[in-house]
């Protein structure tokens, strides 16, 4: 904005400005001048008309500002504001121009600190969630009786403890190794995720317990590091997490192959009961029981039905003796019975045979063959003397015809050295070069004297 007085017939020009212009340029330049900021400050002086807007100010140690809420921006906020509350805000930068007040216009309200920490928590939950590390696909199944439980936890925390003492109630019989971390501060996330990954590659375990006990947002942030979910999404080991409470969940909760509320409930849900396998146990063994009894029971009875079907080894070897006997007279009418029916069929088709014999049809087709040959040497020799009188007929009219007979009753064929034949006296003149062409013969000569002929 420019303020410019000009000059005019020595008048200086004035461009006056109303209040009202005057705000609303200044509001123009605020709001086009600042994009969104992002503000953390101490909420105070905080009213909520009947209407649902709010009006407050934010202030640190050295200064305030003027805000306004809308309220189609607070409706959904996810906690109650008070006085003294440290907040963070997005808001545009605006002039409220009825009192020309410099104001934000707040858009999105948090708490600071655990809000701070809740918007990155949501905002790498859906990139990895985009990258499909959550997808069910890349689920891996628990073991049903795992051989040994690793534990991924602090050595001195209150979540080892519970996890020991739940597999010892439960499964005493199954191994824990523990791979001591620390859970919280600065490197933890770094030092959890090399851990899972040393797990990995030793190959120890069966299955894999990432824990510790409960805490604030802040206190279980390292199970919210990126490289710890990555660590976990790589790991070839099924991981089952149990981390805080069961209201508290953590990124490592949703890329890992199963989450429990807390560190004894995924100790529970790793381990099998020791009284469920027992009663199990003791079931399939009065099932087995039961199982063989019956079955020898019914062997015992194919046994004494087997007996009395069973008879002495003489006996049945007369009966196959005679059994052999009657086959083989059955084998041999058999043989005969065939060699006579080959016989009628062989005898029957020599007959046929006979019947049907070329040797009449070859003298048949012998006698026609003469006969045609005969024809054919007739019509040949009769075509031979047609044509040869007919070549006669015609060389005799060639002859007639032909120049070479002019040329041999004494003519001569006249041609100019274009072998252009002469037929006046006027093609030529005198000193030209001629061809006669005779019936033996040719001549070259020179015309001396042209001699018209004038009938």
């Amino acid at each position: 904005m420019q303020i410019t007085e000009q000059i005019t017939d020595n008048k200086p020009f004035r461009n006056i400005y109303t209040v009202s212009r005057l705000n609303s340029e200044v509001r123009t330049l605020l709001e086009s001048g600042f994009p969104l900021l992002w503000i953390e400050a101490e909420l105070s002086n905080l009213a909520r008309p009947a209407s649902g807007h709010w009006y407050f100010s934010l202030k640190d140690e050295k200064a305030q500002v003027r805000c306004a809420m809308f309220r189609n921006r607070n409706l959904n906020l996810g906690f109650i504001p008070k006085n003294g509350l440290q907040v963070l805000v997005r808001a545009k930068v605006g002039l409220y121009e009825p009192r020309g007040e410099f104001q934000l216009v707040i858009e999105h309200m948090e708490e600071a600190g655990d809000g701070a920490l809740r918007r990155t928590f949501e905002e790498l939950k859906q990139r990895l969630d985009k990258e499909g590390l959550f997808d069910a696909a890349h689920k891996k199944a628990l073991p049903d009786l795992p051989r040994c439980v690793g534990v991924v936890t602090s050595p001195s925390g209150a979540a080892i403890r519970d996890v020991i003492t739940t597999l010892q109630r439960r499964f005493p019989a199954l191994p824990v190794i523990v791979y001591p971390v620390p859970v919280q501060g600065e490197g933890a996330a770094q030092q959890i995720a090399a851990m899972i990954t040393t797990a990995d590659k030793r190959r120890e375990c069966d299955v894999l317990i990432v824990g510790r006990g409960g805490g604030s947002l802040e206190d279980l942030w390292a199970f919210n590091e990126e490289v710890v979910v990555r660590a976990i999404h790589d790991c070839s080991i099924p991981v089952v997490t149990g981390i805080g409470h069961e209201i508290d969940f953590t990124i490592a909760d949703f890329v890992a192959d199963q989450r429990a509320a807390t560190p004894t409930g995924a100790a529970e849900l790793i381990s099998p009961d020791q009284q469920e396998w027992l009663h199990r146990l003791n079931q399939l063994q009065q099932r087995l029981a039961w199982l063989t009894h019956s079955r020898l029971r019914q062997w015992q009875q194919q046994l004494q039905h087997l007996e009395k079907r069973l008879q002495h080894p003489g006996r049945r070897l007369h009966n196959m003796a005679q059994r052999l006997d009657e086959l083989e007279l059955r084998l041999h009418r058999a043989q005969q019975n065939l060699l006579r029916q080959a016989g009628g069929r062989l005898q029957h088709t020599h007959e046929r045979l006979l019947r049907h014999s070329p040797a009449h049809r070859l003298t048949t087709f012998q006698n026609k063959n003469d006969n045609l040959s005969q024809r054919l040497k007739t019509t040949i020799q009769h075509q031979l003397a047609l044509r040869q009188k007919q070549l006669q007929q015609l060389a005799h009219a060639l002859d007639a015809v032909s120049p070479l007979a002019t040329l041999g009753r004494g003519y001569a064929i006249v041609t100019n050295e274009q072998e252009q034949i002469i037929r006046q006296a006027t093609q030529v003149k005198a000193g030209d070069r001629i061809k006669a062409r005779l019936a033996e013969g040719q001549l070259y000569c020179q015309v001396t004297q042209i001699k018209e002929s004038h009938d």
